[in-house]
């Protein structure tokens, strides 16, 4: 791992740590700040996020942080996002209905469900991967993974569903796009097969 450098964008959404601690696990070189500038450097970018759309959204553009993802993006290196960084990447979100980054075009919407489910969706919860993609390689279908939402990411284009999930509604889990992969699920808290996504994301040269 030591030809990669992962940056960890740090826009104070919360859950930076554990995702530092697992990046720190696999051994891989890394990054963690909130400085546009120093994402120059850096070969695959780590977009995680717990908390509320808007001012997520606020604090990117402030501090020119959203300039730098889309920047990102386009450059073509592999990106990751994971649960609040996933919604984001989206058009726009039902949580204050807030106009998102727009990479992937689609929606963010809250979980309407009958009383006997629970919102935020708390666990864990199996993932069924919908398109081979090589952050999934090795990992047996239908593994659980580890959520912590109130809001699931409904993208436009069916064609970028990667995974999904059954909680009352088949909703999706996973998204990808030419060089992003986003999953609404924690990876970093998600044991063994949450490493394996996070060892293949770095060896994954879109």
């Amino acid at each position: 791992m030591a030809a990669i450098r992962v940056g960890i964008v740090d826009y104070k959404a919360g859950n930076l740590k554990s995702v530092e601690n697992a990046v720190k696990h696999l051994g891989a070189d890394y990054l963690l700040t909130g400085n546009p500038a120093d994402f120059s450097s850096v070969s695959h970018l780590i977009f995680p996020g717990v908390g509320e759309a808007n001012a997520a959204m606020s604090a990117l553009k402030e501090t020119g942080l959203g300039d730098m993802i889309r920047e990102f993006y386009a450059s073509g290196k592999p990106m990751l996002g994971i649960c609040l960084g996933t919604q984001i990447i989206l058009s726009e979100s039902e949580e204050g209905n807030t106009p998102c980054l727009n990479l992937v075009e689609g929606k963010v919407r809250r979980f309407v469900l009958p009383p006997e489910y629970k919102v935020p969706h708390i666990g864990w919860n199996q993932v069924t991967f919908t398109i081979k993609h090589p952050a999934f390689e090795g990992i047996p279908e239908n593994s659980s993974f580890y959520f912590v939402h109130s809001y699931y990411p409904d993208p436009e284009n069916s064609e970028n569903i990667a995974g999904q999930t059954e909680y009352n509604i088949r909703f999706t889990s996973a998204i990808a796009q030419k060089n992003i992969i986003a999953v609404q699920f924690h990876p970093e808290k998600s044991g063994e097969k949450g490493l394996a996504l996070l060892t293949n994301f770095f060896k994954w040269k879109p």
